[in-house]
């Protein structure tokens, strides 16, 4: 009998023996860890990637054989060296069901830690502070991440203070799974210092300001202490000057000299000169309107800017002229020279004014700006009272005014993000107020104070809790023009009103209309969730009120809200109802742009 028959008959009846142990898993179920601890073991099993297939016996013997090894490996980040694995299997049929129940055991502790930095930078006390949060501590979990984040920290904080030599003596950690202790001893030797070296400016393909206004934002002496925070101040100034559309600043640590003076190179990309805007614009008091607007980023060699824009809707209108210079004296900023001219006719008041403008501003530190200005107005108001029955009112009813104040305004921003704010805190704190024959035709001051505060819930929600409060100082309101009083309603305030419509109010033939108060105050709670990474929906309720006198008679809105992640900020559609009697049964409001 030939024997190559008898070779194949074995051959087909170990593949046909090998498929009936074949099976198909359909799931692997992880048992006795939190949640960030089951996402790591399920992302380090193999077995993972065997869902929905079908597998061979031999092959699954090896996946269940590794699941052990691979489930250990997984908690061992978390501290964790010596837990209790069980791979228990389920099988119906071709049908294969996994459990993989884990009890973590007892966590290992950090023992002994020695961290220390040899060298000059054993002497700076900014890293001794880094060195006592050094993570984790003697007694605490050891956690990988930790411990790696903490490492890396301090390496990066040595190279930001100018330790550009620094390297480890000495890097280890050992882990002693009988005692169920770990010993960490790392030390850097961070030899010598480094200084600030000359600063040179490269304006690139052309020049087009002059290098000695770029000095002046060169803040530190050259031959002091070298610190990263200096550049990144130095690029923060010079990305406020708008000038340039890259801003690229390198310390040339290979060619430091003998004193170990890094020289700094800014390398300047021109942004665009002028800038022209438009767009059109719809608002149920103002009608419909157009914009346009045009920007000289750099006028001159000085860095000098200039603007100007046109507002023009059918019963709203405004033209502004600035010019901007700049200032680096005391704090970075901007002398700047505005002139507006306004012209309002609705339904219920015909308004025109004409302000001048003079203003200093500057950065006082990262999250503080402050604006200090004087203000030139002239105003020519009359509200449209309800006709008598004698006729149309006469041209001597229009008021005058003339005022001329000084202004102090302060703007806090400390967010995680300014287009998309997640955390932290913003707002803004002005005072003002001018005398009676200095240049104002009645004495008044006047405080207006607007606060946002936001908190992400999760990775898809965020809540807005914002307040606003103001208040005037005078004894002579009715002397005291229409842009120098409070008015609440509209987008930014209390929604489900229409813009200014909540405040004291007057009977006139188109109904009854606001006319300014001395107080204001308002509050607003919101809550958005995006289903998408741009796309989301609100809920909201905004309630105040604007008044002379007493206490406020709150108006409260409520509404509802699209919500669109633009690369230029948020746009929001609203819809909302006022409470408390309002002009219109729904408002929609529509705006886009950085919260701050």
């Amino acid at each position: 009998m030939p024997r190559v028959p008898v070779y194949l008959a074995a051959v087909l009846l170990l593949c046909a023996s090998a498929a009936s142990h074949a099976a198909r898993v359909e799931r692997v179920d992880i048992v006795g860890l939190d949640e960030e601890m089951t996402d790591n073991v399920r992302v380090s099993l193999a077995l993972y990637d065997a869902i929905g297939r079908d597998i061979s016996g031999r092959r699954m013997a090896y996946l269940l054989r590794e699941a052990e090894r691979e489930t250990r490996k997984a908690l061992e980040p978390f501290g964790y060296y010596s837990p209790t694995i069980d791979v228990q299997r389920d099988r119906e049929g071709d049908v294969l069901a996994i459990r993989v129940v884990v009890d973590p055991g007892q966590p290992v502790r950090v023992r002994n830690s020695d961290i220390a930095i040899i060298g000059e930078g054993g002497q700076d006390r900014y890293l001794a502070r880094d060195i006592a949060r050094f993570v984790p501590s003697e007694g605490a979990v050891f956690s990988h991440p930790d411990y790696e984040s903490s490492r890396n920290q301090l390496s990066r904080r040595l190279t930001e203070r100018g330790y550009f030599d620094a390297e480890f003596a000495s890097r280890r950690v050992e882990v002693t799974r009988a005692d169920l202790a770990a010993d960490i001893d790392v030390v850097w030797n961070s030899g010598d210092r480094y200084n600030m070296g000359p600063t040179t400016f490269e304006q690139t393909p052309e020049q087009i300001v002059n290098d000695d206004l770029l000095e002046r934002l060169i803040y530190w002496q050259e031959g002091s202490y070298y610190h990263q925070g200096r550049i990144d101040r130095l690029r923060s100034s010079l990305g406020r000057l708008d000038y340039f559309s890259d801003i690229d600043i390198q310390p040339q640590v290979d060619q430091a000299n003998e004193n170990r003076e890094v020289p700094v190179k800014v390398t300047l990309t021109p942004a665009k000169r002028s800038i022209y805007t438009s767009g059109v614009s719809y608002g149920t008091d103002s009608g419909a309107g157009v914009r346009l607007g045009v920007e000289r980023r750099y006028v001159n060699m000085r860095g000098h800017k200039a603007l100007a824009q046109v507002d023009y809707a059918q019963r709203r209108k405004t033209a502004t002229l600035q010019y901007r210079i700049p200032a680096f004296a005391w704090l970075d900023g901007w002398y700047t020279t505005s002139l507006q001219f306004a012209d309002e006719q609705t339904d219920y008041i015909d308004s025109r004014r004409v302000e001048l403008v003079g203003s200093r501003s500057g950065q006082y530190n990262e999250f503080l700006a402050l604006i200090a200005s004087v203000h030139v107005l002239r105003e020519r108001w009359l509200f449209r009272e309800a006709d008598d029955g004698d006729g149309a009112l006469a041209p001597q009813q229009y008021r005058y005014a003339t005022f001329a104040y000084p202004s102090l305004r302060a703007e806090y921003i400390d967010v995680d993000d300014r287009l998309f704010p997640t955390s932290g805190i913003g707002g803004s704190l002005m005072l003002r107020g001018g005398l009676e024959g200095v240049g104002s035709d009645a004495s008044f001051g006047q405080i207006h104070a607007r606060a946002s505060w936001f908190r992400g819930i999760g990775e898809s929600n965020r809540l807005i809790v914002r307040g606003e409060i103001g208040h005037t100082f005078t004894d002579a309101l009715v002397a005291m023009p229409p842009s120098l009083r409070f008015y609440a309603g509209g987008d930014r305030s209390i929604r489900g009103y229409n813009f200014r419509e909540v405040s004291p109010r007057i009977d006139t033939d188109f109904g009854r209309y606001s006319v300014g108060a001395k107080n204001l105050v308002t509050a607003s709670v919101e809550f958005e969730r995006y289903f998408t990474e741009t796309i989301g929906a609100a809920v909201f309720v905004d309630s105040g009120d604007a008044f002379d006198g007493g206490s406020p008679e709150w108006r409260t809105g409520v509404g509802i809200g699209a919500r669109y992640k633009s690369p230029v900020g948020p746009l929001k559609l609203d819809i909302a109802r006022g409470l408390d009697n309002p002009d219109s049964s729904f408002t929609i409001g529509l705006s886009i742009g950085a919260e701050f």
